[in-house]
């Protein structure tokens, strides 16, 4: 594989650090968007998602539900 530095700008990883000095409301704020984002992912890839975790976890049980057990609530 080629070195990031190789790459086309918009091809290479992102890398940043996650501050310990960040207000709870800037880290809820952060969270709230990462858990935003997987439920979009899950409402346009689940299912694809879901099959690829079972054969790599090698599980034959029914798909779970996307939103099974999430009330909403960070915590």
């Amino acid at each position: 594989m080629t070195e990031p530095e190789d790459r086309p700008a918009h091809l290479r990883p992102v890398a940043f650090e996650i501050s310990r000095f960040w207000p709870p409301e800037v880290a809820l704020a952060v969270f709230e968007l990462i858990d935003d984002l997987r439920d979009k992912i899950l409402a346009l890839h689940g299912d694809r998602i879901f099959d690829l975790l079972r054969e790599q976890r090698g599980c034959d049980g029914p798909r779970p539900r996307p939103d099974a057990g999430d009330d909403g609530q960070p915590f």
